[in-house]
């Protein structure tokens, strides 16, 4: 059993947990994820790491309450636990590999849409951590759904923060925001984008026009996290790959959108879940892990 040790409410419908994972909490890494089960009979829930403290033995996960699942994980309260806590699953940020005197000479931006700030803020705390220096862009539908935005300060990154109605900060997406930056001399020399499909796709637009290197996670299409369903199967520089064994993370400019964003759509109705279980019936769906 896994138990939680502390836990908040960031946001409307958004829940963070500390959960005591010692195995998981050492070998974790800035943009990996576990699967979850509040009970043996629960579903699998696959989120992605907002943080992990080796010494304390815990691993944080923050969720958005969108189904019954979710829900039900949203009424645990600290001192309940987890059956299953599974992890790390998934490959690690890529530039965790690279010679770190070479990152500090380069210039990163973060852009975080909604949840998917928590898991730009391992990244960031991981990079901060050895002196490179970030900017983070947060966009959010109001103020009330902004998060993180206090702890990637308190870490030292430059932060942007936009919401769609103006309540807060400024007005605007998170595209106005780096166009602007960019147009106004900043040179990116890597942009890292999580967040909804869209907002990933139009960073990628944009980034593409001004030739920066750009990541993406594709974390949102992911369903059980072991390749076995095929939902996450996505077209990625017209070689498949499946978000939850080859990634959740890629080159934005390889990626078909519109192709991973029709299966993230096919996947809520019951007839996308009828062909999904078919493709994994006749080995279409990744169920070995390899492409198809």
């Amino acid at each position: 059993m896994y138990q939680i040790v502390a836990k908040r409410q960031l946001a409307p419908q958004i829940y963070l947990m500390d959960v005591a994972a010692p195995r998981v909490a050492k070998s974790a890494k800035p943009g990996q994820f576990v699967i979850v089960k509040m009970d043996e009979k629960g579903e699998r829930i696959p989120l992605t790491i907002c943080d992990y403290d080796a010494a304390r033995g815990t691993v944080t996960i923050v969720f958005q309450t969108l189904g019954q699942s979710t829900m039900e994980m949203a009424s645990l309260e600290t001192g309940d636990s987890f059956s299953d806590f599974a992890g790390p699953l998934g490959e690690a940020s890529e530039f965790i590999h690279e010679d770190i005197e070479s990152l500090k000479e380069q210039r990163l931006v973060f852009v975080a849409g909604g949840v998917g700030t928590a898991p730009v803020y391992p990244q960031v705390k991981w990079l901060q951590q050895r002196g490179v220096q970030v900017d983070v862009i947060i966009g959010a539908r109001s103020g009330d759904h902004v998060i993180l935005e206090a702890e990637m300060k308190a870490l030292g990154a430059n932060v942007y923060v936009t919401t769609d109605d103006g309540s807060y900060s400024r007005k605007g997406l998170v595209t106005d925001v780096l166009k602007e930056l960019v147009d106004n001399g900043t040179r990116y020399d890597h942009v890292i984008a999580i967040g909804p499909m869209i907002m990933m796709k139009f960073v990628a637009r944009l980034t593409k026009e001004y030739n920066i290197r750009t990541t993406i996670s594709l974390n949102p299409i992911m369903v059980d996290g072991t390749g076995m369903c095929g939902a996450c199967r996505v077209s990625v520089g017209g070689e498949i790959k499946f978000a939850c064994v080859d990634g959740p993370e890629f080159d934005g400019h390889l990626v078909d959108f519109d192709e991973a964003m029709r299966r993230q759509a096919m996947y809520k109705s019951e007839e996308g879940k009828y062909l999904l279980a078919m493709e994994k019936n006749n080995h279409a769906g990744g169920c070995c892990g390899g492409a198809s």
